[in-house]
């Protein structure tokens, strides 16, 4: 994408002036990593103490009208009677091939006003759809550049975010509203890491002095900003779905075992015939891990091989583990894999050995 419309963060001089090492990720110029110890160090500061993340790249949707709750649960995939004003979920939006268009998290502040959190390239697709189908009444707007978003991820996120005078302690995938010198923003507690954390959707204009405060408050406890390099790592180990790897117009939430996210019972959603008969068919690749035993990482596409060669998966995420000191992968395999196969992965015609495991890697906090 050519410099002129690469897009970037409200808080972009923040990360130059921090020397972070910047890369194109989704048509967003973000933060990779940081002087001081890279991804390795960022990612081992979420797990065991906290970081801060610049994820201002993520979609805002507005959906707003008498019934949009209503609305919305007639083309997303979960079941929004599930929760309740307050509480945050987990969805997908997909087309009529049961193909994933993105997955994203729904907050519903009333059965007439929900919050969508898109991810940043398909935000324009997700609203594009959900007005086309809007009955009268029901408005979505894509209020993208109205809001940045904060995420404090870590065991010593609520220790941060008490010192500042917000409010924590509220249930997994809950928000709450709170003001910060008078200022508005929503604190979720919400993440893509597995650890516990929060986080927090404020107006662009305040994002600036709010991550200056957060960086000083984290600092006691041995906080870092973290880039967007440790966020894939964290969300490797567990086992968590990207879409365009993991998630794609071609891989379903059938193969991606997001099922659970999906509401079977409803009387309709988006793509829920097609999805129905992949489901009973039990004929599709499935997601799951590979725990490399030899030496090597692996990378998305790369072939996965059983004993005798044969091909019987694809990798679509691999990374090191900087947690387990070795290389780990999610991977669409056939169906005849199981937890505990020997495997090999195709690194550029070297064979690397591999262990079928059901992910996460590692054990999280996120919802305790």
């Amino acid at each position: 994408m050519s410099e002129n419309t690469t897009k970037t963060s409200p808080l972009h001089d923040k990360h130059v002036a921090l020397g972070a090492k910047m890369a194109d990720f989704s048509g967003w110029s973000m933060p990779i990593e940081y002087p001081g110890g890279g991804v390795v160090a960022e990612h081992t500061a979420v797990r065991e103490r906290v970081g801060l993340f610049d994820v201002s790249h993520l979609g805002n949707a507005e959906v707003r009208g008498e019934g949009a709750k209503h609305f919305l649960n007639a083309c997303l995939t979960n079941d929004l009677d599930r929760i309740e004003p307050g509480k945050a979920q987990y969805t997908m939006c997909c087309d009529e091939n049961g193909g994933v268009v993105d997955d994203l998290i729904a907050y519903l502040r009333s059965d007439d006003d929900v919050l969508l959190i898109p991810n940043a390239a398909n935000t324009a697709e997700v609203v594009r759809r959900l007005q086309e189908a809007a009955p009268e009444g029901i408005t979505i707007e894509n209020v993208h550049e109205d809001y940045a978003i904060l995420a404090l991820q870590g065991p010593k996120s609520d220790e941060v975010l008490d010192s500042m005078g917000l409010p924590t302690g509220h249930e997994y995938m809950s928000f709450v509203a709170a003001e910060w010198e008078g200022h508005p923003l929503t604190v979720c507690r919400t993440g893509y890491t597995g650890e516990r954390g929060y986080e927090l959707v404020c107006k662009v204009e305040d994002a600036s002095a709010l991550w200056d405060a957060l960086v000083a408050a984290m600092e006691p406890f041995d906080g870092m900003p973290c880039g967007l390099g440790a966020r894939d790592t964290l969300r490797t180990e567990m086992g968590y779905a990207l879409h365009g790897n993991e998630l794609s117009l071609d891989i379903t939430p059938v193969m991606a075992r997001t099922g659970w996210a999906v509401g079977w019972k409803k009387d309709t959603f988006w793509g829920k015939e097609a999805l129905t008969a992949q489901k009973e068919a039990k004929e599709s690749r499935l997601s799951g891990g590979l725990l490399v035993t030899g030496r090597g990482i692996p990378r998305s596409h790369y072939a996965v091989l059983d004993a005798d060669g044969n091909n019987v998966g694809e990798v679509t995420s691999g990374t090191f583990s900087p947690t387990l000191k070795q290389g780990i992968a999610l991977a669409l395999l056939d169906r005849e894999v199981n937890e505990g196969d020997k495997v090999t992965i195709d690194v550029r015609g070297r064979q690397i050995e591999a262990e079928v495991r059901k992910p996460p890697f590692v054990q999280g906090g996120a919802s305790s």
